[in-house]
């Protein structure tokens, strides 16, 4: 029988404990009752329009416009995950049909 991996525990450890300091931390330091600071609340509300974005430019940026498939695979997609958060207001629906419709007409469409 073999021993404990002591390197694998320790970093299991130290995952869990980060992990655990990330998930309280919010708590320790805005906790008590005390109104949340006014940039934090702008953060909130404008970090997740710009994390998208960046997102988009990300799966955007190999796109090749001149290429053989005139970067309509990544156009089609992205406009089936627009209309369908549109129309469905479901993130997880939207983005997993996208990537599914994306290699849909990757695989099978623009070969």
């Amino acid at each position: 029988m073999a021993g404990i991996d002591l390197h694998a525990a320790a970093l299991v450890a130290v995952i869990a404990a980060v992990t655990m300091a990330l998930r309280f931390l919010p708590f320790i330091i805005f906790g008590g009752g005390r109104p949340t600071p006014r940039y934090i609340i702008y953060l909130a509300r404008v970090l997740p329009c710009a994390i998208m974005a960046m997102l988009v430019v990300y799966c955007l940026r190999g796109a090749d416009p001149l290429g053989p498939t005139h970067a309509l695979p990544e156009l089609l997609a992205g406009a089936a995950v627009v209309g369908l958060q549109w129309w469905r207001r479901n993130t997880l629906l939207s983005i997993a049909a996208g990537t599914v419709f994306y290699m849909v007409l990757v695989q099978l469409v623009f070969v």
